[in-house]
């Protein structure tokens, strides 16, 4: 394979890059003469879009810059792939749905986004459909791995404080980077297209669980206790059915098993 993986600096793109060693580059994906250049610079086969504006409460206000990161920026990658008969791996994420099923999302779901980070990362999911270039969008869910994930904050608070505050009342499927990563590699030895939802396996959970998972496995005893989303009222509505499921492959490894490793590499 001769990929180029954009947004390399992320912790997806960083999972990516260590698989693929030297197809890793930063680079402004909204701007086309840029891309043009690196897409016949680079020759690549396979195109792996994982930069993204990912500021879910700043896009309530900052909508031009999300829709530029999420929308347009895609759509420029979109149709330079498809000029050069180059496949496109895009990712998305839960936020595109309202939350309001019972149960977890699957591909063929409706999308209904509740924030403008959700619409503008199903107006990028559509962008990469309506270009014609051959394309595999990848949505997930609650990504973990990097130094500003999720666990990573969680042992950072629990420093400072003999108890934390966790939201209950919104589920997601804790997803490792790495394992995103390598599934994704696998998904195109499959030569699947569209859309595939790929996240952790071991159930969904609310993030005081993860939360609880994580300090567990650091070993750390503070008190999480639970409450409700109205508890931390944020610029951004998330969905709070925030699962997914997949009607296409199986999930990942559980959840708990990734995060042992994310934490004890």
């Amino acid at each position: 394979m001769n990929g180029l993986v954009l947004g390399a600096e992320g912790q997806l793109g960083s999972e990516l890059v260590r698989l693929l060693p030297g197809t890793g580059v930063i680079a402004p994906i909204d701007e086309a003469d840029v891309i043009d250049e690196l897409l016949d610079d680079r020759r690549p086969n396979v195109v792996f879009n994982c930069a993204a504006y990912n500021a879910v409460d700043r896009a309530e206000t900052e909508r031009d810059l999300a829709q530029l990161g999420n929308a347009i920026g895609p759509g420029v990658i979109a149709a330079a792939c498809r000029r050069r008969g180059a496949t496109l791996v895009h990712y998305s994420t839960n936020f595109v749905f309202d939350g309001s099923l019972d149960r977890p999302y699957v591909e063929a779901d409706e999308p209904h986004p509740i924030s403008a980070y959700g619409a503008s990362k199903l107006a990028g999911e559509m962008a990469v459909f309506n270009s014609g270039a051959r394309a595999l969008v990848i949505r997930t869910a609650a990504l973990f791995g990097g130094p500003n994930s999720f666990p990573r904050r969680i042992l950072e608070r629990a420093k400072t404080a003999d108890h934390l505050q966790v939201v209950s009342d919104q589920t997601i499927n804790p997803t490792y980077a790495r394992d995103l990563a390598e599934a994704t590699l696998e998904l195109l030895e499959r030569d699947l297209t569209g859309i595939v939802h790929v996240v952790g396996g071991g159930g969904c959970a609310g993030w005081d669980d993860f939360a609880r998972a994580v300090l567990a496995e650091a070993g750390i005893t503070v008190e999480v206790r639970s409450v409700p989303s109205e508890a931390y009222p944020t610029p951004a509505r998330r969905p709070r059915n925030g699962c997914l499921a997949s009607t296409r492959i199986a999930p990942l490894r559980p959840w708990r098993e990734a995060l042992h490793e994310a934490l004890n590499p």
